[in-house]
């Protein structure tokens, strides 16, 4: 399993937003800069990221992007699932998804619990973690 560019650039840009004071606007033009991500890829992204709840726009002369909520309050998990939809390490764990095999696979169950175990691990990382570190 490897994220996409566009979950890269979803996370580089929201550590973006929660390294600037709280509730400050940035420019998508800005963080395009900052973060070396093309501005039109970013617009695709951010669309994305608002229907999550995660960022809010803002428009005209000093328009931008912020954090809905506090870095603190925004793990990986969400930004992750934001963008990529619900981890499954297998089409078995996609969840409704119904599998003939699933009562006696033993395949099944051991990538249910590494996806469980990836899904708490993300869960626990926020964004304030990580700018955190990085400072």
């Amino acid at each position: 399993m490897q994220i996409t560019r566009q979950t890269e650039y979803a996370i580089r840009t929201l550590l973006e937003l929660a390294d600037a004071p709280e509730g400050e606007v940035l420019s998508t033009k800005f963080i395009s800069t900052r973060q070396d991500i093309p501005e039109d890829f970013l617009k695709k992204t951010l669309k994305l990221m608002v229907l999550a709840d995660l960022v809010t726009t803002q428009r005209g002369a000093h328009g931008g992007i912020r954090l809905i909520k506090p870095a603190d309050e925004i793990t990986l998990l969400d930004v992750i699932t934001a963008i990529e939809g619900p981890i499954a390490l297998n089409v078995c764990l996609v969840p409704g998804y119904k599998c003939p095999n699933q009562p006696d696979c033993t395949v099944s169950a051991a990538l249910a619990r590494a996806q469980k175990a990836l899904i708490a691990e993300l869960a626990k990382v926020t964004l304030a973690d990580l700018v955190n570190k990085s400072n």
